[in-house]
């Protein structure tokens, strides 16, 4: 099933309309980016696909004239002595090629890093007349820096693409029968990868889903959520420290040293960077305290990785021993509410942003977190969707109940926050998945509906 991705579609697209390029798509692993090439190039004549291997330049030059002679774009075997020598010969073909060369770091791994990528400025400097060439990887940090300056490739892409999950309206399309109430449940658990969600079952419930697949040591779900970081980290044991010490919640760079029981002498911050870089972390602070470092925290940017790291991470044992079932109701039952209710608050701040680039909401700056320090109540802490305006926020209390929301609970929040000194309130309003028994005047009131509606 081929879900979403118009807009990468019309990219890639629109760069097979030119007479030769190079693109290069990339994003971490599983999220579909062969998938994606595959489907614009079904069909499409002249194209040969080929997938990198752990092994010396020949080996893949070899590998490539396997899939060219698969493919007939070689009319018969030719012995190439490198990159350069292949893609000169076919640059002489009549007749325009599309070759993709997929999981390009796999080159890097016993080669040199610089002369792979010099190989490749010279065949799209020099090779390229009749040819699109698609480069692609998984590994997010070694392909953004083939973008950095300092790279041989650096201004050689005609097309970039980075491609990430899909949204929580995309994946949804997976199952598009359930209740709002569910979807969110899925999506927060299970996030937006299309590998994970065509495993899904929707006539099944969220607990029987998740017994069935991260809960089953023998199923690819909770394969890839034990070796995702295993595959793309030296230092895969410090990577799984900072994911075990972040698990479902947003930690401060004082408090995951704390957890680690790291030293204060910048060892931390070595840590971070390779996960940063690879995106499976991301890094914030309150949209009202740009500047202000000590308000940076770090989250899981992955909601399946949130859910392993939660509950499965270090209890593997015990799973092995009482089995998913007995591990479900121990281990998950008492807190998926919780879990699922921190999720919905990032659904609803992806909400106003989809809303906002899609034309449909004006005049907004930013979208994030505020932070508020009350002196006189001697109180401190955070508004989770808060929009920032010019001169002004309006703030939004988030709520994950299967009933509506109550106008009496409204006004409790209401009064609750205007409380709060050290700030003004523009306008209060409330997200709740499940509607509302009434929706009074001056609150602006969103449902679960509405997030839905793209």
């Amino acid at each position: 099933m081929f879900i979403g991705r118009e807009k990468e579609l019309t990219e890639v697209r629109d760069f097979l309309k030119k007479n030769s390029g190079c693109i290069m798509i990339y994003g971490k692993r599983k999220v579909g980016k062969t998938t994606l090439i595959n489907h614009v190039l079904n069909g499409v004549e002249n194209t040969a696909y080929y997938e990198c291997i752990k092994d010396s330049l020949k080996a893949n030059v070899d590998g490539l004239v396997e899939v060219l002679l698969r493919e007939k774009i070689l009319p018969a075997r030719i012995e190439f002595a490198s990159f350069q020598e292949l893609f000169k010969y076919l640059n002489s073909l009549n007749g325009t090629y599309n070759i993709v060369i997929d999981e390009y770091p796999y080159l890097k791994a016993i080669n040199k890093s610089e002369t792979v990528d010099s190989i490749f400025q010279s065949v799209i400097d020099h090779s390229l007349i009749n040819l699109h060439l698609f480069i692609s990887g998984s590994h997010v940090s070694m392909m953004k820096d083939l973008l950095n300056e300092k790279n041989a490739l650096y201004g050689r892409f005609s097309t970039i693409i980075q491609l990430r999950e899909l949204n929580y309206i995309e994946a949804s399309e997976f199952y598009s029968e359930l209740s709002v109430y569910d979807k969110v449940a899925f999506y927060s658990v299970f996030g937006g990868s299309p590998f994970v969600n065509e495993f899904l079952n929707s006539k099944k419930t969220l607990k029987d889903n998740i017994i069935s697949t991260i809960l089953n040591p023998s199923h690819s779900i909770y394969n890839y959520a034990d070796n995702l970081l295993v595959s793309d980290f030296s230092n895969v044991s410090g990577a799984e420290r900072i994911f075990s010490a972040l698990k479902n919640g947003k930690k401060k760079y004082s408090e995951i040293e704390q957890a680690l029981r790291i030293e204060k002498n910048g060892g931390l911050s070595k840590l971070l960077k390779p996960v940063l870089n690879m995106e499976l972390i991301f890094k914030k602070q309150p949209i009202n305290r740009p500047d202000d470092k000590k308000k940076i925290y770090y989250e899981i940017n992955d909601n399946l990785l949130r859910f392993y790291y939660t509950y499965v991470y270090k209890n593997k044992s015990a799973l092995q021993v009482i089995g998913a079932e007995a591990f479900y109701e121990e281990y998950v039952a008492q807190s998926i509410l919780t879990f699922i209710s921190h999720r919905f608050e990032e659904i609803c701040r992806d909400y106003f942003s989809l809303m906002v680039k899609n034309g449909n909401l004006k005049g907004i700056r930013n979208i994030g977190t505020y932070y508020y320090d009350d002196s006189i109540h001697k109180t401190n802490g955070e508004f989770d969707v808060v929009l920032q305006r010019k001169d002004s926020y309006e703030f939004y209390e988030v709520k994950y109940h299967l009933s509506p929301m109550q106008v009496s609970e409204m006004k409790k929040e209401e009064a609750q926050i205007r409380s709060i000194h050290g700030f003004d309130v523009s306008k209060i309003g409330f997200v709740s998945v499940s509607g509302f028994e009434s929706t009074p005047k001056g609150y602006i009131c969103i449902d679960g509906s509405d997030i839905y509606s793209g």
